[in-house]
């Protein structure tokens, strides 16, 4: 019995020996080993061992960002022999800012970094998770506290370059390399935050009104230019209606008159010498009769010449009949002639 007992103790001591001395280190992980408690080496991942009671893993705090059940969120804080080698994110709940115009806001900031070098990160720092959030939230109420709410607002990228500016020059030492900082939220109080909206609504509504001017000043000068155009084209169109119309009416003037003289000629033709325009002279008078005889009046005067010319048309008559000779016409200034009309008395009645 005392035999069994004394074979469990062996186990357990060997078996205790072989879980501290034999260690297996996974990808992107190290082991920072201590020999007496001083730095000896870092184990890299695969198969290490270690001399039992001699040597052992140096452990690293670690800090974890919970959110529960009920949608709040805590920090985890713990410890751990195995250094992760990748890339981390630091993760802490947002803190109250004070802007240069005394304005409180609440900034939610995350960071990422990644351990560059183990024994830097494990003996330079008490607390590594610990010292780069407040680092993080020093250097972010030093940065802030210099903008106005509004220049905060609208300079995010500006703020996460000075904070990994300022945090990668602190840290340095820690043997951490800081990737990105970036602000998650920004939260003004209430009371602002119906401000801007106020602010940005009234903004909205001046641009959709400069947009509709625009637009009407738009539409205007299109209508102008298109009423222009249209009077334009409408200029030139009667323009071009108008010398059409005046090139046919000279070229039917100038038919008519084709027309007329080749009637002239062929009157002229057929008349005795000299008495063509005697002719013509009766058919003008016999054209303008009908205009003459229109009116309320009675009494009718007719130019002295009309007699001269009426017997002119009589004699034409004569001469155009087949056989018949033309009468003597009375010479110029014979009494009843053409030339010389017969004074007589007009009556009063």
């Amino acid at each position: 019995m005392a035999a069994l007992i004394v074979l469990a103790i062996v186990a357990l001591f060997v078996a205790f020996v072989a879980t501290s001395s034999f260690k297996i280190v996974g990808q992107a992980e190290v082991l920072v080993v201590e020999r007496l408690g001083r730095f000896n080496r870092v184990a890299r991942s695969g198969f290490n061992v270690l001399i039992p009671f001699v040597e052992r893993a140096k452990g690293i705090d670690v800090r974890y960002l919970i959110t529960d059940v009920t949608g709040q969120k805590r920090i985890s804080a713990g410890s751990t022999t195995r250094i992760d080698l990748r890339e981390q994110v630091l993760n802490f709940p947002s803190q109250p800012v004070i802007t240069k115009d005394n304005v409180t806001i609440d900034i939610d900031a995350v960071l990422y970094y990644r351990v560059a070098d183990p024994q830097k990160a494990t003996y330079a720092v008490q607390n590594l998770p610990y010292a780069l959030e407040t680092l993080t939230r020093t250097t972010l109420r030093n940065i802030v506290g210099e903008m106005e709410l509004d220049q905060t607002l609208a300079s995010r990228d500006q703020i996460n370059k000075r904070m990994r500016e300022v945090i990668e020059e602190a840290s340095i030492g820690w043997g951490v390399d800081v990737t990105r900082v970036e602000l998650q939220a920004i939260e003004p109080p209430r009371d602002i935050q119906q401000s801007m909206e106020l602010q940005m609504r009234a903004e909205r509504e001046r641009r959709a009104a400069v947009t509709q001017a625009e637009a009407g000043k738009r539409a205007a000068i299109l209508e102008a230019e298109g009423m222009r155009e249209a009077q334009i084209r409408k200029a030139e169109g009667e323009k071009e209606a108008s010398v059409l119309r005046a090139q046919g009416l000279a070229e039917a003037r100038l038919a008519m008159a084709n027309a007329e003289a080749e009637a002239i000629g062929k009157i002229t033709a057929s008349l005795p010498p000299g008495e063509a325009a005697m002719y013509l002279l009766g058919l003008k008078y016999i054209e303008a009769l009908p205009g003459i005889t229109k009116g309320p009046a009675t009494t009718i005067f007719l130019p002295a010449e009309a007699s001269g010319v009426m017997g002119a048309i009589g004699a034409l008559k004569q001469m155009l009949t087949p056989g018949a000779r033309p009468a003597a016409v009375p010479p110029t200034g014979a009494p009843g002639s053409a030339g010389v009309p017969t004074l007589q008395p007009r009556s009063g009645a």
